[in-house]
């Protein structure tokens, strides 16, 4: 059986991901909380939609010279991989030696650090062409480096690959189940760096909310 979804075609196989295995929902409690469902449907309408902009000047350096430092040792990947996994052993420099972490966007179980990412849910990309490019670079590497909203989540290093720069125009997260917290997650980084959107970009996100539960 397979599901059609606007231009994209899912196997029904997906919709069986929707719970981690066991230990990994526990990670999910410390994660940034996005807006609920209702809230993100009212925060959709108030986006500003408008023209996808260029990447004229941009460059990943605006945003990430580097990971900020946070707390310790620790710089702001090695907080988001020490919060996301199970049983992580860190070495005195907090560098990730061992853990076990839950890749929301494709399902998989990954025990290595060589097979993980941390990803900016709302592409920097994206976000120069929809605000960013008139930022300081400080607030670029702030935006970089938010522990605070949905910005931040460990995924396979192969979903970040394949996602790359995308939007919800032409990328989802495999797991059809994770659909919902990924809009709501976007709507509300959006909402509160007041990015732009686009007519087709709404009309996404519309769409992956429908898949919320009532």
């Amino acid at each position: 059986m397979t599901i059609f979804s606007g231009r994209f075609v899912v196997p029904f196989l997906a919709t069986l991901l929707l719970v981690p295995p066991a230990g990994a929902a526990a990670t999910a409690r410390t994660m940034p909380v996005p807006i609920s469902v209702t809230e993100a449907r009212t925060a959709l309408d108030g986006l500003t939609v408008g023209e996808r902009g260029t990447l004229h000047g941009y460059s990943h350096t605006r945003f990430m010279p580097e990971w900020a430092p946070q707390r310790g040792a620790c710089d702001t990947r090695e907080i988001v991989l020490n919060r996301d996994g199970q049983a992580v052993r860190r070495d005195a420099s907090c560098r990730v030696l061992a853990g076990t972490w839950y890749s929301r966007y494709d399902g998989k179980l990954l025990t290595s650090e060589a097979n993980i990412d941390v990803d900016h849910l709302v592409p920097l990309a994206n976000a120069w062409r929809s605000g960013a490019d008139t930022w300081t670079d400080a607030q670029r590497h702030a935006f970089a480096n938010d522990l605070i909203r949905p910005e931040l989540v460990t995924v396979s290093a192969t979903a970040n690959i394949d996602k790359g720069g995308s939007t919800p125009i032409t990328w989802r997260p495999p797991v059809i189940g994770y659909w919902c917290t990924y809009a709501r997650s976007w709507i509300t980084v959006k909402r509160h760096y007041a990015l732009r959107i686009t007519k087709a970009e709404k009309a996404a996100l519309n769409e992956m909310l429908g898949t919320c539960s009532p």
